[in-house]
């Protein structure tokens, strides 16, 4: 868990470097401005909006509830409320429409079908318009944050296939190395490649003066994968060791690699939020992890049960490998001082 002096002195060289900044900006500009506000929205899949970390919003019950599953802690709202309470010389507006289950394709495209198992409504969740329309992306915009592509390989799918073939003995590297009748691990994150470099093609058309800072993925698996419990659930549950390894080396790192060049294309800002999370990997001890297993914990109103997967058994929700509080939290303070320094240029 993040230490209080540790953060007390993250959020002190934020705004540090912004009050700084503002001593140089002409008193005639800092006037003109003086009625703004700054304009961020975050883009995003699971991993930006939360899903079982903190509180539902809308809240349950809200009507204008989407089965997107963003939440209070997740780190766009950590970061808004740091924000408004050390403001950056304006306030700043966000506007997360970040959904549970995006693939790249769903930011500028194809509208998604959220799959939220909180409280659907009959006949399932309508479908939503693309990121960039819901968040009205305009040339008023100052901030983009994106956090988008592991849907579109799809590496929780990945996931669920290397623990059925790694409970019978087989290996999902040689699986996804030279499948028969699909994309192998290569193909795959070449069309990642392409499909966010067009992404960030429409995001820069939509809100041609902002600034786009696009989020990388933490550190899920561990730096060997002999760390990991094959019987846990709420680890890995039976992916081979090798596996953990090919997954972590070939798959993850690959990704997060994919998005930091795409975005040097642009001149984008990338934010590694891998290094800082090692060593909380969804292998480690309970009070150690930031990123839940396949069951993990969860509020109440997180369901313990998702098709053949019943974490009830052991007392757990089911958490599929997604980050908890304290993994927000660590997102959190490195997309702050990202949006930070790229709000001094406004």
């Amino acid at each position: 868990m993040r230490h209080p002096v540790s953060r007390l002195r993250t959020r002190a060289l934020a705004v540090g470097l912004v009050l700084t900044a503002a001593a140089f900006v002409p008193s005639g500009a800092a006037g003109a401005a003086a009625a703004d506000a700054y304009e961020w929205v975050a883009l995003g899949d699971s991993y930006t909006a939360g899903g079982f970390v903190g509180e539902p919003l809308p809240a349950l019950g809200d009507a204008s509830r989407d089965g997107c599953d963003r939440t209070t802690e997740a780190y766009p709202a950590l970061v808004d409320r740091e924000l408004a309470e050390f403001p950056p010389g304006l306030p700043v507006n966000l506007t997360d429409v970040s959904c549970g289950n995006a693939a790249i394709d769903h930011i500028a495209n194809t509208k998604q079908t959220p799959i939220s198992p909180v409280q659907p409504p009959e006949g399932g969740w309508p479908a939503v318009d693309t990121q960039i329309e819901r968040a009205g992306l305009n040339s008023e915009t100052d901030v983009v944050t994106v956090g988008v592509g592991g849907n579109s390989l799809p590496f929780g799918d990945m996931l669920g296939e290397c623990l059925k073939l790694g409970t019978i003995g087989k290996s999902c590297r040689d699986h996804y190395t030279d499948p028969e009748g699909e994309e192998s691990i290569d193909e795959r994150l070449q069309r990642v490649e392409q499909e966010y470099i067009g992404m960030l093609v429409k995001v820069h058309d939509a809100a041609p003066n902002a600034k786009v800072i696009t989020v990388g993925y933490p550190a899920v698996l561990p730096e060997d994968g002999s760390a990991c419990n094959r019987l846990a659930l709420t680890e890995l549950g039976g992916i081979t060791h090798a596996d953990v390894d090919w997954l972590r080396e070939d798959v993850l790192k690959k990704l997060n690699a994919t998005i930091q060049r795409d975005a040097g294309f642009f001149g984008d800002q990338y934010v590694d939020v891998y290094s800082s999370s090692v060593g909380h990997d969804a292998c480690q001890p309970a009070d150690t992890k930031w990123i839940e297993g396949v069951c993990g914990d969860a509020p109440d109103y997180w369901p313990t049960k998702v098709g053949v997967l019943n974490c009830a058994i052991i007392g757990k929700r089911v958490t599929l490998v997604h980050p908890n509080a304290e993994g927000h939290a660590n997102t959190a303070q490195h997309v702050e001082r990202a949006v930070r320094i790229a709000l001094l240029d406004r």
